[in-house]
């Protein structure tokens, strides 16, 4: 079952292995096969690698107007409703970020600033096949039409070669996506990154996917954007005496379940809790419809953590910088100071890491494997470009024009130098 340490033993067991998960030479050498392929013969390609990964071929690689307004008719109602509620969250919340282009007046005769511009085109990759995720094409798709994508290209696999889940296809329609293609894997992200025939390229692609999504999406950095290479989710959570071990165990299973690689870590002072915990924890698996998984994570990637005090907890959890951090302490909003690294965090004991999931309206793309040291979750500015500006009046640049030209001196650059000096003198056209 889960191992249970104290603070020392679990930096020294963990935090010095924690080498962010690097992909298999395989995997990429797959990568490469099928991205080049797809460079190369464009949709004969995708034919090819779609049957071979994945079984079957859709007749058609878009999702037409047709099938998305039959998809209405697939789903229950409750289940739109809420997605639609969802959705107005996710909105409101990523509004807020919208930030408008500025001028900076230094004086009269200087002004500088910055133009906000939305990215033109932006795939979104939404996993697929045996299991959906709507949550998904919300978390992606809003962020990226609240900034003024013109075209929003949704990719996701179809089931048996046939159509995608229904349940996606609403989603999307909630979010305002503009095209749906049938397609997953490598291959989408090929297609995404250089256009076929039936697929157009987009500018940035953003969301999760498997090891070989990820593969794909490292390869194709550099040609367009990514949001970031996603690793295995994870939990950590700082309790006390005053949590339940019932929330707990719960919150700790709810991230277990992705996959075997999942990481899920209590840190707490109270060595009752800790007890407490691995009782529910034990207690919950045994109905749990993804119990396996789940427990090899546990086993494999989880620790209970006995701290001295709250203090060190959040020091834990800093080194750790986990995707959600959750905070179970009586008065929350009081540690967030403390908080130096984290993707998301989830403050009190009624807010589980499942309303970030779905509802609540922060951003559920969120860095993983200690990259929140360096790095945000999805948001609005992930899908906007910024252009700073200059304008220098004659008289401006006479005042300047030695500092600029010794500067460029210093680094001999004469060439930079004489771009100054030459419009100090009678030559060139004159201008504002």
């Amino acid at each position: 079952m889960i191992p249970i340490y104290q603070a020392n033993e679990f930096k020294q067991r963990y935090l010095v292995k924690q080498i962010k998960q690097a992909h298999s030479n395989q995997v990429m050498d797959i990568a490469k096969e099928v991205i080049a392929a797809i460079q190369l013969d464009g949709d004969r390609a995708l034919k090819k690698y779609v049957a071979k990964f994945d079984g079957a071929v859709p007749s058609s690689w878009q999702v037409t107007d047709q099938e998305r307004q039959a998809a209405w008719n697939l789903v229950d109602a409750d289940t739109i409703s809420a997605l639609k509620r969802a959705a107005e969250n996710i909105r409101a919340f990523h509004d807020k970020q919208v930030t408008q282009s500025r001028f900076m007046q230094m004086d009269e005769e200087i002004i500088t600033g910055q133009l906000y511009r939305p990215i033109e085109k932006v795939g979104i990759y939404v996993p697929g096949g045996t299991a959906s995720y709507p949550s998904t094409v919300l978390m992606t798709a809003i962020p990226a039409i609240i900034a003024g994508v013109e075209q929003v290209i949704m990719v996701t696999p179809a089931r048996d070669g046939k159509e995608i889940a229904p349940i996606l296809s609403v989603a999307a329609d909630i979010a305002g996506v503009h095209s749906i293609y049938k397609i997953g894997g490598i291959q989408a992200i090929a297609a995404l990154a250089y256009g076929t025939e039936a697929i157009p390229s987009v500018d940035k692609i953003v969301g999760p996917g498997n090891a070989y999504v990820a593969a794909a999406k490292a390869l194709v950095f550099g040609d367009v954007g990514i949001d970031m290479i996603a690793g295995p989710s994870e939990v950590a959570i700082i309790a006390d005496e005053s949590a339940s071990p019932d929330h707990v165990a719960a919150d700790m299973l709810a991230q277990a379940e992705h996959d075997t690689n999942a990481r899920t870590f209590l840190m707490t002072p109270s060595q009752s809790l800790i007890d407490a915990t691995k009782v529910a924890l034990e207690r919950q698996l045994e109905d749990l419809p993804r119990k396996s998984i789940a427990q090899t994570a546990l086993k494999q990637k989880g620790a209970l953590v006995k701290v001295e005090n709250i203090e060190e907890a959040f020091q834990l959890s800093n080194q750790i910088a986990p995707e959600h951090l959750e905070i179970q302490l009586n008065n929350p909003l009081d540690y967030l100071a403390k908080i130096k690294h984290a993707g998301s965090v989830f403050l009190g004991h009624y807010s589980p890491e499942s309303l970030g999931d779905y509802y609540a309206g922060p951003n559920h793309v969120l860095p993983t494997a200690g990259t929140a040291r360096f790095s945000s979750g999805l948001s609005v500015d992930d899908f906007i470009k910024k252009t700073t500006f200059t304008y220098y009046s004659k008289e401006a640049l006479v005042k300047v024009a030695n500092d600029v030209i010794t500067i460029a001196e210093e680094e001999q650059l004469s060439g930079h130098a004489r771009a100054v000096s030459i419009r100090l003198t009678n030559k060139g056209k004159k201008g504002i």
